[in-house]
């Protein structure tokens, strides 16, 4: 939460004054006036300024900026403009601290986020095997399903540069082939570690082959 105090000679100058230093408007905050301004004798002697206080509110802010979209038809009402406007402003924020200018795009498919990201450092945001991707992933996760009963939490894919179909079809590739190997040699074949996502792609393409079987092996 954002929140500045300023004193100025009238009310209306400091509260102008904390809303430049929060580069917002009126209409995006709350105001707590701390203290009334008084003129003293004459005019200057014992003259006191005005004191406020004003925070940045972040449910009024995404509503106007949700609007805002709205009205230029650049969105359309979902169940998940909320969640939309989470995930936007919190990759902003580490894209911001990366040093890293991307475009950020967020729709919403049969119940779950899709965001893409599309610039010119998202080898930094890949990371090596998608490691950072899926870090990022689980983050925004994280903050979009804040305060979220577990029964209506919303699945977000992070996606960049088409990474996730890329990498889909070379562990399928991966899997037929060492599902080959295994039937020639007869031998188990021990993977590198995956994430859970990746492990089901592998087990989903296996299910298709034509002579898969299981094998039990002691540890």
């Amino acid at each position: 939460m954002m929140m500045v105090e300023k004193k100025a000679r009238t009310v209306e100058e400091a509260v102008q004054s904390a809303l430049e230093e929060l580069e917002t408007e009126k209409d995006n905050v709350d105001i707590e006036i701390l203290e009334q301004p008084t003129k003293g004798i004459f005019g200057i002697l014992g003259s006191k300024n005005a004191k406020v206080r004003v925070t940045l509110n972040e449910k009024k802010t995404i509503e106007k900026s949700v609007k805002k979209e709205i009205e230029n038809k650049e969105i359309r009402i979902t169940e998940y403009t909320l969640e939309k406007e989470r995930a936007r402003k919190f990759l902003r924020e580490v894209l911001e601290a990366m040093d890293i200018k991307a475009e950020i795009r967020v729709k919403d498919i049969n119940e779950s986020l899709y965001i893409n990201l599309s610039g010119p450092k998202m080898g930094m945001i890949i990371g090596r095997r998608g490691q950072t991707l899926d870090s990022l992933q689980y983050l925004v996760s994280l903050v979009v399903n804040k305060d979220k009963e577990r029964d209506s939490f919303v699945k977000v894919i992070l996606d960049t540069e088409d990474y996730r179909r890329k990498r889909e079809e070379t562990l399928q590739r991966l899997a037929k082939r060492l599902a080959d190997r295994a039937r020639k040699t007869g031998k188990n074949i021990e993977l590198e570690p995956m994430n859970p996502y990746e492990r089901r792609i592998i087990h989903s393409t296996l299910q298709e082959e034509p002579y898969r079987k299981v094998i039990i092996s002691n540890k």
